[in-house]
Order: C-alpha cells, then sequence, then structure tokens
C-alpha cells in the first residue's frame, strides 16, 4: 500500500514524493525508505548556555533495503566546542542503525516502527533503542518516541550511565513543499544508572521544513523550561537531506 501511494505521489506531485523527508529534528517517524533507495543526511546542533556552548555534528548515509526495513551509517559524530579546557573540533564515535516498520501511520489506526542504534569509538560505546509511533490526519503530523539510552565511556569502559526520553511533536503541512509544527522532549538522566540521582530536563519549541524535488532541510529551535545547571538553556537542530 504504500509503495502504489509513493507511485502515485511520484506522477502527481513528483516535487514531494521524497521519501526520507523529515517534518522533526528531535522525534523519528515511522515509514521507512524505499527499498533501493539512497540518502544522505547532515545533522548539525547547536547548543547554548549563557552564550555558544557547542556544536554536533553527525553524516549518515540512509539505505532503504525492504518495504519495512532501513540501515544508516554514520560515519562521523563529531563535535566542536568552545570551552577553555577542551576547544576545538573532536570526532566522538560512528555509528549503526536499524529501523523496522510494523504499522503504517497512513491505512492503520497508529504508525509503529522499532529503532536500534550501536555507536562506537574511542573510549566509547553506546546503545539506543526506540519505539517510533506515529498517525496521521491528513495535513495533520503526529508523532511519539520513547527511547532508552546506555553509554559507556573513560578507559576500559568504566563510566556507565543511562537516559530515559520521550519526544512529542506535531507537524502541519500548509502546502506539498512547506510544513511547521512544534517538538517536546522530556529527558530523565541516570548518572550510573542511580535513580536517586536522576536529573528531568524538559525541552519545548518550533519546528519547520522544507521540501525540494530531491532534497529537504527541517529545523527545530527548543528552549529549555527546567533550567537545569549544566545543561544547554537553549539548542538548535538543522537536518539537510539529499536523495542520491
Amino acid at each position: 500500500m504504500k509503495s502504489a501511494l509513493c507511485a502515485i505521489c511520484a506522477v502527481l506531485l513528483p516535487s514531494t514524493c521524497f521519501a526520507g523527508a523529515r517534518h522533526f529534528t528531535f522525534i523519528y517517524e515511522a515509514p521507512t525508505s524505499p527499498p533501493g533507495s539512497f540518502e544522505i543526511e547532515n545533522y548539525a546542533t547547536t547548543r547554548f548556555a549563557n552564550g555558544f556552548t557547542d556544536a554536533v555534528f553527525r553524516n549518515e548515509l540512509e539505505i532503504g533495503i525492504t518495504d519495512h526495513f532501513q540501515a544508516s551509517i554514520y560515519f562521523a559524530n563529531w563535535d566542536y566546542t568552545s570551552s577553555r579546557e577542551n576547544r576545538g573540533a573532536h570526532y566522538d564515535s560512528s555509528s549503526l542503525e536499524l529501523i523496522y516498520n510494523l504499522t503504517n501511520p497512513v491505512t492503520d489506526p497508529v504508525g509503529v516502527s522499532l529503532y536500534q542504534e550501536i555507536s562506537a569509538g574511542r573510549r566509547a560505546f553506546e546503545s539506543e533503542t526506540k519505539l517510533i509511533a506515529q498517525k496521521n490526519f491528513s495535513p495533520l503530523i503526529l508523532a511519539y518516541n520513547l527511547t532508552l539510552e546506555a553509554e559507556w565511556e573513560d578507559k576500559g569502559l568504566r563510566e556507565h550511565d543511562g537516559e530515559i526520553q520521550q519526544a512529542f511533536g506535531a507537524s502541519y503541512e500548509i502546502s506539498p513543499r512547506i510544513s511547521v509544527g512544534a517538538e517536546m522532549l522530556h529527558e530523565i538522566l541516570l548518572p550510573a544508572w542511580h535513580s536517586a540521582e536522576a536529573e528531568n530536563n524538559f525541552f519545548l519549541g518550533p519546528n519547520a521544513s522544507y521540501r525540494g524535488d530531491r532534497w529537504f532541510a527541517t529545523v527545530t529551535a527548543l528552549a529549555q523550561t527546567t533550567r537545569t545547571e549544566g545543561e544547554p538553556h537553549y539548542q538548535v537542530r538543522l537536518i539537510f537531506g539529499v536523495s542520491l
């Protein structure tokens, strides 16, 4: 059914059937890329706390494997920081991401996908598991992610931390090319997996997306509502994608 819809879209609206176009930047959507497709997505997240803090970059190749399964390779996850102790650009890790789609957000009551990402770098290893839910109401798209992260760092991977994250977003398609909406992010940080030391962070803000013939750009600006010490007060994420 999804292939048929995309074929119809390609005939009637060739500029908008870019299957990998993202309506959100902090939230994943349930549909997967069509089999045989290749897309390049570049992420840039800038964070501010009393001025510029750092910028995080990711460079991804996304590959459609089957009608319900896609894989992605993040060749480089790296950052630029302005702190006196650690100023400059630093390579962090590389990642493998797998997404399997179970149900369709248009034809089924709820679209559901399962997500797994493994990242590894010098003295760093991370596992990220998501449940992705989405429902499309014509031009309105609602999406929800529940994420569990586990991270090991330092020599011998001795430091181990966890994070539970919930994200909810709404996006409204003003036209086939343009959509606007909002995203909310709730983070529960678990240092050394100790619930007694847990920190809760809330971020909220608007997003906007533009879809070209074979490319898209989506941007989200989030403000922290909890004012947790050591966390960014604001963060802006841009994703720019190109279909190969």
